[in-house]
């Protein structure tokens, strides 16, 4: 008897069999208040490193161009240098 009025007092509450069965038919959209905190967090940081990094690149981007423009000149000097000097032994000849 014991037994029998324990099992009475701590039943599982009654599931929901049609929404756990077909579960796309579940249209009333249950969010977890604290899960979705989280995930507003995490996209507020992503963004805002996003944002960081853009302004950083912004930055960088004139000593990247001052870079680019001396090693692009390096380079047409060296050609320049490379015919002048194949024009000069063919005269020698």
């Amino acid at each position: 008897m014991a037994a029998d009025a324990a099992s009475e007092t701590s039943k599982f509450p009654a599931a929901d069999v049609e929404k756990e069965l077909h579960p796309g038919h579940n249209e009333k959209l249950e969010v977890d208040g604290v899960s979705s905190g989280i995930v507003t967090s995490r996209d507020l940081m992503e963004e805002e490193k996003a944002t960081k990094k853009k302004k950083e690149m912004g930055r960088r981007d004139p000593m990247q161009t001052l870079k680019t423009t001396i090693i692009v000149s390096a380079a047409i000097v060296a050609v320049a240098g490379a015919v002048f000097a194949i024009t000069r032994k063919l005269r020698e000849k």
